[in-house]
Parts: structure tokens; sequence; C-alpha cells
């Protein structure tokens, strides 16, 4: 068993996949632990899919391929990844490499120090720590959106959004089974769904830098990760949320 997986969402990421997986391997190569690193194509039709496969040859084995079925969205493809993966870890972020890989650190040692079961990064915490930011538009409906995600979730948290997650593996498992958003909205999701199991949640500062290319739209994006999140407490209601069986190592503290 990998000690890390690193599992990373693609959809049209022909110009910068290279760079993010060398980037990645850079780190991995420098560590004394095993790992792997997942791509889950979410539905290309550029040239995503022929760059992973060239960029495998590298890697002895550790680079593996996922395909989704069609264009399902970050959600649907992150909880492919993350249900496939087989680290002891289970770290997850975006193809442009926002935030970069000497943060990776931040976010697994408190789990492999056995302090925390979620540790995601975040952009709020300390906003020094940003080197290019978004627009003012795009930042001023970002904290807009954060409130009003809180009243609708109770998730008391600076940054669900930051796409820079990682998982205890136990504790994976017993969450991304459960996710039900395919859309950005899975993020608060699987936050709300860790709470509420009890795993034990950390949000870290992490450096971050706006990266143009970005396939969001600044405002029907952020208007459609609100109506997503307007379900999260639906579906917890309704019992999508709840557990067949509780894991035995289940954590009961949220610190």
């Amino acid at each position: 068993m990998p000690h890390l997986s690193i599992v990373i969402p693609a959809y049209n990421e022909e110009n910068r996949i290279v760079k993010t997986l060398q980037g990645t391997f850079d780190f991995l190569n420098a560590q004394n632990y095993d790992s792997e690193v997942l791509v889950v194509n979410d539905g290309s039709s550029d040239r995503t899919v022929e760059k992973v496969v060239e960029f495998a040859t590298q890697t002895t084995g550790r680079l593996r391929l996922i395909e989704n079925p069609g264009n399902r969205g970050k959600g649907h493809a992150i909880r492919n990844g993350m249900l496939q993966a087989g680290g002891e870890t289970i770290l997850f972020y975006d193809a442009d490499l926002a935030t970069p890989t000497s943060e990776i650190v931040k976010v697994i040692t408190p789990i492999a120090e056995n302090r925390y079961d979620v540790v995601f990064g975040s952009r709020a915490l300390d906003r020094s720590l940003i080197g290019t930011h978004q627009s003012v538009i795009r930042e001023a409906i970002g904290r807009g959106g954060n409130w009003i995600q809180y009243l609708l979730t109770g998730l008391n948290f600076k940054d669900t959004q930051c796409g820079f997650k990682a998982f205890r593996r136990e504790a994976a498992r017993s969450i991304f089974p459960l996710q039900q958003i395919d859309g950005f909205g899975f993020d608060p999701e699987i936050l709300f769904i860790a709470k509420k199991q009890g795993w034990r949640l950390l949000e870290t500062p992490v450096r971050w830098n706006h990266v143009d290319g970005s396939k969001v739209n600044p405002i029907a994006s952020p208007i459609k990760v609100l109506l997503e999140v307007s379900t999260i407490r639906w579906n917890d209601l309704t019992g999508k949320y709840n557990l067949k069986s509780k894991p035995s190592n289940l954590k009961s503290e949220i610190e």
C-alpha cells in the first residue's frame, strides 16, 4: 500500500497537465515513501489522455489514468479517483497546480501524525500567502458565497472551495461513497459528511496563485455551487448521508 495517493481531475488540460505531473513527480521522487498518482479524465476532447499516457512511461508504474464515463463534473471525477486510490493518505488537487507541491506536507503531516483525519487548504486564513489574486469581483463573490454556505450547512470554515484536500484512507472510504453532488458544490458536501461522521477536520492556510485558463465561469459557477449546496441539508434530512455501518476506527472528536 503506498503511503500517499494524489488524485488529479482533468478536463481538457492538454496545455498544463504535463507541467503539473512533472511538478508532482519532482516532489514525490524526493520523498522516502511509496506513492502513486491518479489522473481522472473527465471526458476530455483534446489531447489530455495522450499527454498523460506519454508521461506515464517515465513513472515506473506510479501514474494511473482513470476514465470518467463522459464529462460528469469535477465532483464525479474526484469521487472516482478517491475511491480507486490505494494510499494510506489520499490527497486531491487541481490540474492547474494553483497550490504548489511545497504545500503537500502541510496537509498530509497532521494525518500521518494521527492528529487529524481530513486536512484541507485554505486561501482565506492567511491571505498574505496568496501570490496572484483572483479579480476583486471573484474574491467578493467567494466571500459572500462562503457566508451563505455557512447559513445553509453550518460549516464554520473560511474556505471550503480550495481544491487541495487530504484524507486518511479510512475517512475517504467512509465519506466519498455518500457524496451526491457531481459539480463544484461537492467540496462543502464532503466536509459536511466528514463532520457529520465525526472525523477530525483541520483547515490550514496554504500558498495559492490564480492561474489563467480556468474553466470556471466567475458569475454562473458560484450561483450553481450555491444551488448545489442548498441540496446538502435536504440530502441530510432524507438520510442520504447516513452510514449503513459505522467504521470501527471512526473518530468521535472534531478539533
